[in-house]
């Protein structure tokens, strides 16, 4: 990952979110999209905008192989985990993922709605 030196401090604090990220090839390059690395106190005015658009540093096989597969199939590219090696050089997880279909997402609700009915009838019947 290209980093500003801000971006290092507040990572290394474990401030990030990639719950919402997603990458994206552009030009020939990959680049992590809606990564949130919160600002680091200490920086002040030297520090970075928290949702900026890094670029991704990999080998061009890599690259090639991940572009063949998300336009051939439809997939996104998603980071998983975030991290630093022992060297501290800060890497990124990408994976390939599908996303859901409409009725996927229905039955995903529906359960979800049923899990917080049951929540509700249990904390109730606790209170009693």
């Amino acid at each position: 990952m290209v980093l500003h030196g801000s971006e290092v401090k507040s990572l290394r604090n474990g401030r990030c979110s990639i719950e919402e990220a997603y990458a994206r090839i552009k030009d020939g390059e990959l680049w992590l999209v809606d990564c949130e690395i919160d600002e680091y106190r200490q920086a002040t005015f030297w520090n970075h905008p928290t949702k900026r658009v890094r670029k991704l540093l990999l080998h061009r096989r890599e690259l090639a192989k991940f572009a063949g597969r998300a336009k051939e199939r439809g997939l996104t590219l998603i980071p998983l985990r975030v991290y630093f090696t022992d060297r501290g050089v800060a890497k990124c997880v990408i994976g390939l993922c599908k996303g859901r279909k409409v009725h996927d997402k229905r039955e995903v609700l529906k359960k979800n709605d049923a899990r917080r009915e049951i929540d509700r009838a249990m904390k109730q019947k606790g209170r009693r």
